[in-house]
């Protein structure tokens, strides 16, 4: 979510004034000139007007709930940067060991593709996407390459992550290593198993599963043949993790939903991964998980395109209604369809089974929830899964891997009470075959809902298109922060200068460490240009203010002349021919495209003379000054080239500019020691 998206009462990072609320995009006559601005309003009554043409320098806070606003001029904002500066220095020194340990362990390089992995391949009973197709290449690279993977793939849910992971699989399988799937939920590896057992069985690899619900002599034997090397493929929950399972010679681990284990199992994971190849697969990553990625210690891959046919699913947010659950699951019924119902208390689920079926007495309802013995739980989901009844009512034990193409109505009975990333995940059980899905996402008819709660609602209402996973994990971030990067330094280091403010400073301590000296603020580009010229795009021309706002940050973000064009070509194809104020915008945009290309900081016009700043001058160069701009004057000392306003202001600074610096010359050289200032 970046400027584009902002509504009035949004939180922003402005780096230099620090964390203000954006109050709209306003039009003000200055000077006689009109132009947009950002209005932004800090603490007391302070107010700050931020021309559209430098949105570098603002970003959309993350990092939890409402933050204290920072004072203007005051210094509380550099003495909150500087101290996550410096704290933030310990998380560095964490990220660059475990980037050290990993680089120094003794990886694996794997194999090129064999002809029976082209045939495994060619048994996908599905069309890949484009995004599937570049997630494999990705991960085959990293295979192949002698340094440990660590990458996450993410995407929506049945968008094909589960096939990037059995095709790894395969790939480590033919050079004879074994490979771990972690699953969180026993269900989960059920389903996994028969999916890699399906795919892989056929071409003689030997797949085995883990979990509860095998005896202890089963589990043993398993565990027997896992390390004397039978197993090639061992599927399971955290009992994968357990001293007495020992893997014979592991190339690859594949983790789904990681965020779901716990402490205990995450910390014998890490131990599990060093020098082995890794992949995670997740629908909704954690903030932290989603902040590492973000921050470039792992590797990315986003599956965004939805499967041929599928289609979003409706979802209604709101008080519960009885009339709704009734026509919701009679409506499933008459399409021969299936439905979930969740009602996330086991001591009461019963008594909302009874009730459902005063609501829909032809309904055949079965119940599901974790305090089940193992032997109950997997008859019912069985029995669930042959159409033996029509409408499961269970805990959110459902939420994770469940692929019932037959399921596509969801009623989730007090959504209030789940975690954003949680009901995301929920809603994904539905809606994955060419069948419209619904989604009914329930509160309390007489309570008021929470802060949190409402805008958990709110942000699973709006995320319904096709790839929506990475903004819910960005509302996750927004609504209850990130923490830090690494667990064991838990602080508010986040929440104070926002996510994008923190990843750079993790980035520049990163650097340092590494002998790379950065500093976020150079990242930005700077160049302050103020002309009495009206530049902005009028109303009439791009009316919506969202619209309006991304054609600005586009041009703000068009570094060069032709990024300048393609910017001003979408708009003409867009919205048509330019208008005078956006044609005078577009040469603005193309004059700091000229000043970032020559080095100038600063354009401005006073009187009858353009102050240029920021401007180093060989001799040479001074007298081409001279006879571009007869009465120029050069400052040495202060880096200042006065030149007489040329008419019209714009296309004569443009001219003056390229021929002043043109192509053939390096942008900025070094500093001339003897320049000579310019006399008028």
């Amino acid at each position: 979510m970046g400027v584009a998206d902002l509504t009035p009462g949004d939180y922003v990072v402005h780096y230099q004034h620090g964390i203000g609320r954006f109050e709209g995009l306003v039009s003000e006559v200055m000077a006689g000139v009109e132009r947009d601005y950002l209005l932004v309003a800090y603490a007391g009554d302070d107010r700050l007007y931020v021309p559209v043409d430098q949105l570098s320098l603002i970003s959309r806070y993350t990092g939890g709930e409402a933050p204290r606003l920072s004072r203007m001029g005051g210094r509380d904002w550099a003495a909150t940067r500087e101290r996550v500066r410096n704290e933030v220095a310990v998380v560095a020194e964490e990220v660059v060991k475990l980037h050290r340990d990993r680089s120094a362990a003794s990886g694996y390089g794997f194999s090129p593709d064999t002809p029976w992995q082209q045939e495994m391949e060619s048994a996908f009973p599905f069309e890949e996407t484009a995004d599937q197709w570049e997630a494999i290449a990705e991960v085959k690279a990293d295979m192949e390459s002698d340094r440990p993977m660590d990458r996450l793939i993410f995407g929506d849910v049945g968008f094909g992550k589960t096939e990037v992971g059995v095709r790894a699989a395969f790939k480590a399988v033919m050079d004879r290593k074994q490979v771990a799937v972690l699953c969180p939920t026993t269900i989960l590896a059920q389903q996994h198993h028969a999916t890699f057992t399906e795919r892989l069985s056929p071409h003689g690899v030997e797949v085995a599963v883990l979990s509860r619900f095998l005896t202890a002599a089963q589990a043993r034997r398993v565990a027997a043949r896992i390390s004397s090397g039978e197993v090639d493929v061992a599927i399971g929950t955290h009992r994968l993790l357990s001293q007495d399972v020992r893997f014979r010679d592991l190339g690859l681990v594949v983790v789904d939903e990681e965020q779901r284990f716990g402490v205990a199992a995450k910390d014998a994971l890490r131990r599990l991964k060093l020098g082995v190849d890794v992949l995670t697969l997740t629908a909704t990553p954690i903030p932290r998980t989603l902040e590492m990625a973000l921050t470039g210690i792992r590797d990315v891959s986003h599956i965004r395109t939805p499967p041929p046919g599928r289609r979003p699913i409706l979802t209604f947010v709101g008080p519960y209604d009885e009339q709704a659950v009734s026509m919701a699951i009679r409506r499933e019924l008459l399409r021969e369809g299936q439905v979930f119902y969740v009602h996330n208390r086991v001591l009461s689920i019963h008594h909302a089974v009874s009730r459902l079926q005063e609501l829909v007495p032809r309904a055949r309802f079965a119940v599901a929830h974790g305090q089940m013995s193992e032997a109950r739980l997997e008859q019912v989901m069985i029995d669930y899964w042959n159409g033996r009844f029509d409408v499961l009512v269970s805990t959110t034990i459902i939420e994770s891997g469940l692929d019932l193409p037959q399921v596509n109505t969801l009623i989730v009975e007090r959504a209030d009470r789940i975690g954003l990333a949680q009901l995301y995940q929920l809603r994904g059980r539905v809606g994955r075959s060419h069948q419209r899905a619904y989604a009914y996402l329930f509160h309390p008819v007489d309570q008021v809902l929470s802060e949190s709660a409402h805008r958990r609602l709110q942000a699973i209402g709006r995320a319904t298109d096709f790839g929506a996973g990475f903004d819910v994990a960005f509302r996750d971030l927004e609504i209850r922060g990130a923490g830090s990067i690494l667990s064991k330094v838990q602080s508010g280091h986040l929440q104070a200068v926002g996510l994008d403010l923190y990843t750079e400073l993790v980035a520049e301590a990163v650097g340092k460490l590494e002998g790379k000296s950065t500093d976020p603020a150079s990242e930005i580009p700077s160049v302050r240009i103020d002309l009495p010229v009206d530049a902005h795009l009028p109303g009439r021309y791009v009316s919506d203010h969202e619209l309006r706002l991304e054609a600005y940050r586009r041009l703000a973000a068009a570094l060069t002349q032709r990024e300048v064009e393609e910017v001003v070509e979408g708009w003409v194809d867009r919205y048509g021919p330019l208008p005078a104020g956006a044609r005078t915008l577009s040469q603005v945009a193309s004059l700091r495209a000229e000043c970032l290309r020559v080095g100038v900081e600063e354009v401005m016009a006073i009187r009858e003379e353009v102050r240029l700043g920021g401007v180093q001058l060989f001799e040479y160069q001074r007298v081409r000054a001279s006879r571009l701009a007869p009465g120029a004057f050069y400052q040495s000392d202060l880096g200042v080239l006065f030149i007489p306003a040329p008419r019209p202001i714009l296309a004569g600074l443009l001219d003056f500019f390229r021929r002043m610096w043109p192509d053939d010359e390096a942008r900025r050289q070094k500093a001339p020691s003897a320049a000579i200032p310019l006399r008028r």
